[in-house]
């Protein structure tokens, strides 16, 4: 066993010592709080549901803790346990070469991966989503939606894989820079057609039919100066429980989506003050700033990828005997999240941040006690703790903790 070899496998250990270190945290947090819900939540919060989200939270923790650990095996069954090399050999008997033995080695393995983690995929709605009442699907529905995605990775995903092995095959020392732009443009259009054209072949989108908060909506639109292709609820009640909102789309393709399960549980006054949180996350420009940061990373990467490709120690520390495109574009795929996992708490905080951006936006322009309001009702229905680790909380979640984020809106108001 080599240096390298010796120093990936180390920190493959350490990134999952420290997930499972967090997520044991996360569960001791909502075990020692299940009898106790916080002071700013006992009139609206009841015992039993605060219970019920510590218990979630803690399913939901330990499943993850199983999904680490099975992550971490399948990468080390994939490369030193030898199961890339006998795709690839086998796929070389079969007289493949070029891009059609690249994509036949990359489907092949991401077919693989898809399977070992199924099991957990149908633990996850069918015991846990379904022990806590969230769970509204049933097994047609179910496999329809993954033969849909299928199909989608197929007609979407395959033509682009393909592009970029050929540019990496034939496209010279800078072939990572065309792959890139292939990439952006591909990830932009994607966005752009997103709420028109994939979305609707999962959920049915109806124009909200509600004219008094219809107007509502409108008007608080017209005050934030946005402009959209309409306000859209989406039967989310078909799968599942849980409630939301969300913005989705740019340019002539911009919307607002409510959840069917959103509309019956709050008040006209609360939706207005959620619809004008997601708002600010499009008038703060932080979807344009996420995405610029996508793209950079993904040129960042792509770069990495290309010197990488060129280095037969990269295909030699991972157990790999004949360089190709394929096989660097795999072995990186495997490599990057246990080599980022370190960044997850910059991220997490960058998205925090935004959080109460688009909460104090929201203020400006609607009520803040409805804005909290609203989230105090979401964080009930939804089963979500509100007494998480501290520490797993600043590596992990995108969004403030409970506590925190309904005190500084209390305070506002």
């Amino acid at each position: 066993m080599g240096p390298f070899v010796s120093s990936f496998i180390f920190l493959l250990i350490l990134a999952l010592a420290c997930r499972i270190w967090l997520l044991n945290r996360q569960c001791s947090s909502a075990r020692a709080a299940r009898e106790r819900v916080p002071e700013a939540f006992r009139t609206a919060v009841p015992p039993e549901a605060h219970r019920k989200a510590s218990d979630y939270t803690i399913a939901n923790a330990r499943l993850a803790i199983v999904d680490a650990c099975i992550d971490a095996l399948l990468l080390v069954v994939l490369t030193w346990g030898g199961v890339l090399q006998w795709l690839d050999s086998t796929w070389r008997a079969q007289g493949l070469g070029g891009v059609a033995l690249g994509l036949a080695v990359i489907a092949s393995a991401t077919l693989l991966t898809a399977l070992v983690a199924w099991p957990l995929s149908l633990y996850r709605v069918f015991v846990i989503e379904t022990r806590f009442g969230f769970n509204r699907m049933g097994w047609r529905l179910y496999l329809t939606d993954r033969l849909k995605s299928l199909l989608l990775a197929c007609v979407l995903g395959l033509p682009l894989l393909a592009l970029i092995l050929w540019l990496m095959q034939g496209a010279g020392l800078y072939w990572w820079w065309y792959a890139w732009l292939a990439w952006a443009a591909f990830s932009l259009t994607l966005t752009w057609a997103y709420p028109a054209f994939i979305a609707p072949l999962f959920n049915r989108f109806q124009p909200l039919a509600d004219a008094q908060l219809a107007q509502r909506i409108e008007a608080l639109m017209e005050r934030c100066g946005f402009n959209s292709r309409g306000i859209f609820v989406m039967d989310g009640s078909r799968r599942s429980a849980h409630g939301n909102a969300y913005f989705t789309g740019f340019g002539s393709n911009k919307r607002i989506v409510l959840f069917d399960t959103l509309i019956g549980r709050l008040t006209s006054e609360e939706i207005e003050a959620v619809v004008a949180h997601e708002l600010g996350h499009f008038r703060l420009h932080h979807i344009r700033s996420r995405l610029l940061v996508t793209l950079a990373a993904g040129l960042g990467g792509l770069y990495v990828l290309g010197w990488l490709s060129a280095q037969p120690l990269f295909y030699a520390t991972f157990g790999i005997d004949q360089p190709s495109a394929h096989m660097a574009l795999l072995l990186f795929a495997l490599a990057v999240p246990v080599l980022t996992f370190w960044l997850a708490p910059l991220g997490s905080a960058w998205s925090r941040r935004h959080e109460f951006a688009a909460d104090r936006y929201a203020m400006a322009h609607a009520n803040a006690d409805q804005l909290a309001a609203a989230l105090v009702k979401l964080y009930r229905e939804n089963a979500t703790t509100l007494c998480p680790d501290a520490l797993y909380s600043a590596f992990f979640d995108s969004h403030p903790p409970a506590p925190a984020r309904i005190a500084r809106l209390q305070h506002a108001a």
